[in-house]
């Protein structure tokens, strides 16, 4: 491998797709389990690679230097082979930097909640002190882990402004998850997510729901792997680069879903904006005869509804996972039980 992710788990991740977009080398995504991670970087056999949880900050002795920022952060996401030296260094501080400024949202003299205790929490807190806060709080179900509880900060700090969640809450498949409950939080101006996986989470389709300023994490990560590529090809990318592998990474990935009820032309339509856009075309009522091999009134001659149903939400999970796919549904499965973004 010479371009590549090390994480323990990665089945959720687009690094691989962002890469190809970002520059011209194979990544390659690298599964490593913890008793795996010394010898890996013994033998050094790697160009530049990213990390992710739970290495960011395992792997800081097994390198030769690591950057200021780096360590500052406790945290390396990035490490680069420099002729047999390997250099540690820290993306995901200007990543998630970038994608707060590009929102818009504002964090001067605010009060911010960071929900999480871990090395991202600490990027956030660290990004959120850079850009002029006033307060900073983590937020933990511990007290002895972080400044305050999920119950104390729904008591007593009602009033925050900024919420960043770096916990991995609401990650999919546990897309339903939110981190918090942002309805005891009048005063809130912005959420940010680092979860970029579904694109829009729980959390910041609430906050959205509520006119508040909300991003996921998807920003971040194609800025910090913009970031990272610039180390591992020690060159600058082109003015603008992040933003349309961004734009591209986002049109890949979001699905368009027709819902309507039989006859209402979902089918019509899904097969025309296929060809105008270039999308595979999916009928959930055509995948479920596939897999159930009859058509959807046999089935029920001989099962139940009940069994429809499981049947219902089994195909309509595969289905969902076919990225920038135009889907055509008789409705609320696709809703409940999907990764649809």
């Amino acid at each position: 491998m010479k371009y590549g992710l090390i994480g323990e788990r990665l089945s959720h991740s687009f690094s691989k797709e962002i890469h190809a977009l970002l520059a011209d080398y194979s990544y390659e995504l690298c599964e490593i389990e913890p008793c795996a991670l010394a010898p890996f970087f013994e033998k050094r056999e790697f160009n530049g690679i990213n990390v992710t949880m739970p290495y960011k900050k395992a792997v800081i002795p097994f390198l030769d230097g690591v950057s200021d920022s780096a360590l500052d952060l406790q945290a390396v996401n990035t490490v680069v082979n420099r002729s047999g030296k390997l250099l540690g260094y820290n993306t995901d501080y200007m990543g998630l930097k970038e994608m707060i400024v590009r929102s818009g949202a504002h964090l001067e003299n605010k009060k911010v909640l960071v929900l999480g205790t871990g090395g991202a929490a600490r990027t956030a807190a660290i990004v959120a002190r850079d850009l002029g806060t006033k307060q900073i709080l983590l937020v933990s179900r511990s007290k002895d882990r972080g400044d305050v509880t999920y119950s104390e900060a729904y008591s007593a700090h009602a009033d925050a402004d900024v919420i960043i969640n770096a916990t991995p809450v609401g990650t999919y498949p546990d897309n339903y998850s939110s981190p918090i409950d942002l309805s005891h939080f009048e005063s809130l101006c912005a959420v940010f997510d680092a979860v970029y996986n579904p694109i829009r989470t729980r959390l910041v389709i609430d906050a959205r729901s509520r006119g508040i300023i909300a991003e996921g994490g998807l920003y971040m990560l194609v800025s910090q792997a913009a970031h990272a590529s610039e180390l591992f090809l020690n060159a600058k990318l082109p003015e603008g680069t992040a933003d349309a592998v961004f734009n591209k990474t986002l049109k890949m990935k979001e699905n368009i879903v027709l819902i309507g009820m039989p006859s209402s032309g979902k089918t019509t339509v899904g097969r025309k904006i296929s060809e105008m856009l270039g999308r595979p075309f999916l009928d959930l009522d055509d995948e479920i005869e596939t897999n159930i091999g009859c058509t959807v009134a046999e089935y029920f001659e001989s099962h139940t509804e009940d069994d429809f149903r499981n049947v219902e939400a089994k195909v309509t999970e595969a289905v969902s996972k076919e990225n920038g796919a135009v889907i055509a549904t008789g409705g609320g499965c696709i809703l409940r039980e999907s990764n649809v973004n």
